[in-house]
């Protein structure tokens, strides 16, 4: 499988990168393991966790995705092998996480701690600040609202990270769920300050939610800050198994009311005219939605998650497929006329 480089390291990623924010609540930890498994064999070294999984959070599983990723890192060795990413909770509604997440110093260095242990590892290669302490532009806000409330400031959270470096706790850093300002804010103290830089940024990305074109593509070209694109499939709307209002057992859009991101009639019409044009192909629409990421010189990865292993293998073959020219273009066009109903 083709591999990029993590932002300016000496580490390579495979294209296709494993996500795991199922294992623990729709993913038994013996489905988990069999999905690493098979993930491995086929080329992927990047998995990618975080200590508030799976989802949707609870207190009662909370941890359990790191846990699983941990006992199958013990069971199967070779951990050097594997590029291991994880995240920790920005602030909200989480009261359990350490009495209410936030990204300050002592924070930072007990989440640490506490995913070394379930992950059963020396050290994490990819430690992601899962989304901004301030208010801000994420998980689909739109409009800015100004605050003089900022949280913790970045500087503080990079200085705790920069200790976890030298510690030799993680390896290197990166953002989630952040805005151009943002990653600016933290090259700028990276530059100035000697602290650790950024190495990527995971944001949603899918032919849905096309925003991170819009102002963090360049910075995820111009400073290699790649892009590690997650919902790539739309909660798994672009597949076209939810058109005409079906629900198929066991999926998320299913058993999860709460997860209306990529819903609704506009929503639902783009979909159509996406899985139209794969089938037109002859191609599996989540194949096509998926090798067109892929395609995009910003990306560093792609974050696929599956809850059965059909899915997974569908998902990672994706890796392979090169869309004809045709079908880009068709691909810009559904794009231009109807640009991001779902940001």
């Amino acid at each position: 499988m083709e591999t990029r480089p993590l932002g300016r390291t000496d580490l390579n990623v495979s294209v296709i990168c494993l996500g795991t924010m199922t294992f623990g609540e729709q993913n038994s930890e013996a489905e988990a393991h069999e999905q690493l498994d098979y993930a491995t064999s086929q080329g992927v070294n990047f998995i990618d966790t975080a200590e508030m999984y799976p989802v949707p959070p609870r207190a009662e599983t909370q941890g359990s995705t790191e846990a699983y990723v941990g006992s199958w890192l013990a069971k199967r060795g070779r951990r050097d092998d594997l590029i291991i990413a994880t995240k920790v909770t920005g602030p909200g509604q989480m009261d359990w996480i350490r009495n209410g997440p936030r990204l300050d110093s002592a924070q930072i260095a007990a989440a640490i701690d506490t995913s070394l242990q379930r992950l059963q590892t020396d050290y994490i290669d990819l430690y992601q600040v899962h989304w901004p302490e301030r208010s801000t532009n994420y998980f689909g806000k739109l409009g800015y609202t100004a605050s003089a409330h900022s949280g913790v400031p970045i500087d503080e959270t990079l200085t705790a990270l920069d200790k976890a470096v030298q510690a030799g706790k993680i390896r290197h850093i990166g953002v989630s769920n952040e805005t151009p300002w943002g990653v600016a804010e933290y090259l700028r103290l990276s530059d100035s300050q000697g602290l650790p830089r950024l190495q990527s940024i995971q944001n949603p990305f899918n032919l849905l939610n096309r925003s991170f074109e819009v102002g963090l593509a360049e910075f995820a070209h111009r400073e290699q800050v790649g892009l590690l694109a997650y919902s790539p499939l739309a909660f798994g709307t672009l597949s076209g198994k939810y058109l005409n209002n079906a629900l198929p057992a066991r999926a998320r859009l299913t058993l999860y009311e709460r997860f209306k991101r990529y819903t609704g009639d506009i929503a639902e019409r783009t979909v159509s005219q996406y899985v139209h044009l794969a089938r037109e192909h002859g191609i599996d629409p989540a194949q096509m939605a998926l090798a067109w990421i892929n395609s995009r010189p910003f990306l560093t990865s792609n974050i696929i998650g599956a809850t059965t292993m059909e899915q997974l293998k569908t998902n990672i073959a994706s890796a392979d497929i090169k869309l004809p020219q045709q079908v880009r273009l068709q691909i810009e066009e559904i794009h231009a006329a109807q640009p991001n109903p779902c940001p």
